[in-house]
């Protein structure tokens, strides 16, 4: 299965899982727990929220920043994050992010379990879209699962991409990407780019703070 095919079926897994999306936060205390960790990373001022999801995180970036610009490719999960997210500093997209480009810059981009969807054929072309959508002095900040993670995943072996088969409340199940990124490996990475990274693992997910190559930003 080719990174076309294999995106196409994660996109159709979170557009037939939106309802049942928000149980794990209802029922994870440790999913709650990462949410509030919001409150203490350096995020203010223009925010572009990449796959968004059904607004669990729009939520708490909405109440301490200037504005966010909301971004996912499933309308059934934008639909939820609009009715969980009513505020007037939220504007909410419905894009392809392998194919959109940010019309604009912002002070922080910041995303939640998404880095580890995306296949790592395409990781160089995602960090210079982050790059270019940051402005001068600004940051991109993510949470996602680490290597521990992989337990709780049905994990396909021997495929060209990283995969995982999820299966949904009524039996459907769904190939998906999932690349359980190592701190030390993904900070390795991104400073051979030039990016200046700050990750740090927390019960099991790892929490990233990343600043651009200068010239990324310039151009």
């Amino acid at each position: 299965m080719d990174d076309d095919a294999l995106l196409a079926e994660q996109m159709a897994y979170y557009a037939a899982g939106a309802a049942e999306y928000d149980r794990q936060y209802a029922e994870y205390e440790a999913l709650q727990k990462l949410l509030a960790v919001v409150d203490d990373l350096p995020i203010g001022g223009d925010v572009l929220e990449l796959a968004c999801g059904t607004g669990q995180w729009t939520l708490r970036l909405a109440e301490r920043v200037r504005s966010v610009t909301a971004v996912d490719a499933s309308p059934k999960v934008l639909a939820i994050a609009r009715t969980r997210t009513a505020s007037p500093t939220v504007q909410f997209r419905e894009a392809d992010l392998f194919e959109w480009q940010p019309p604009r810059r912002y002070d922080v981009v910041f995303f939640a379990f998404w880095l580890s969807h995306v296949p790592p054929t395409r990781l160089a072309d995602f960090w210079n879209t982050v790059a270019t959508a940051l402005a001068p002095g600004g940051k991109a900040i993510f949470i996602d699962d680490g290597p521990a993670a992989a337990t709780y995943e049905k994990v396909l072996a021997n495929q060209p991409t990283p995969t995982a088969l999820r299966r949904l409340n009524d039996g459907s199940q769904y190939r998906i990407v999932k690349v359980f990124h190592d701190a030390q490996t993904l900070t390795d990475e991104l400073t051979a780019q030039a990016w200046s990274v700050r990750i740090r693992p927390m019960a099991g997910n790892i929490i990233g703070i990343a600043e651009p190559p200068t010239a990324a930003v310039q151009s």
